[in-house]
């Protein structure tokens, strides 16, 4: 059984294409882990985010799929929560009820089309926390705040300054 204050925090982010803005650091204060959806740019991006917390990090379609700091999915289970990362391009449709229906996880974290969004499906999360990059598609750059509490997933997407 879960104690009271079995709480985890975890800072999502995607497509960042070897840009961090400032407010990444302040967007992801008191994390205790950052999972990085792909599209990384390069290590001095993990460099950065390493210095909020520890990082994990899955290759997109921009990045080179043989950097060693780089996987090609993410499954973790952290405060009975199982979480799964992947960038999105190699999935084909990418859409909510097709995530689901493919992968088992309680939550689903994908990047790749910049777009934030978050569905709740039967307890079950689906979340792209946005492009926290360079700014494409007259989209606003976001992150997001995952919070597991007592075995529950709560999300928040943050924006950041433009």
């Amino acid at each position: 059984m879960a104690k009271a204050d079995d709480v985890h925090v975890i800072g999502l982010i995607s497509d960042t294409h070897g840009q961090l803005r400032a407010g990444v650091h302040e967007a992801f204060a008191g994390v205790e882990l950052i999972l990085h959806a792909g599209d990384v740019g390069g290590d001095d991006i993990l460099n950065e985010l390493s210095l909020i917390a520890p990082v994990e990090a899955v290759y997109g379609n921009t990045d080179a799929p043989d950097n060693p700091r780089l996987e090609s999915r993410i499954v973790r289970e952290i405060g009975g929560v199982t979480i799964h990362v992947q960038h999105g391009h190699e999935s084909g449709r990418l859409t909510a009820d097709a995530l689901l229906e493919r992968f088992a996880a309680d939550v689903l974290v994908y990047g790749h089309t910049h777009k934030q969004s978050v569905t709740r499906r039967e307890g079950r999360l689906v979340i792209n926390p946005g492009a926290a990059g360079p700014r494409r598609f007259h989209l606003m750059p976001s992150v997001a705040r995952l919070t597991i509490r007592d075995g529950q997933a709560e999300v928040e997407i943050v924006s950041l300054p433009v």
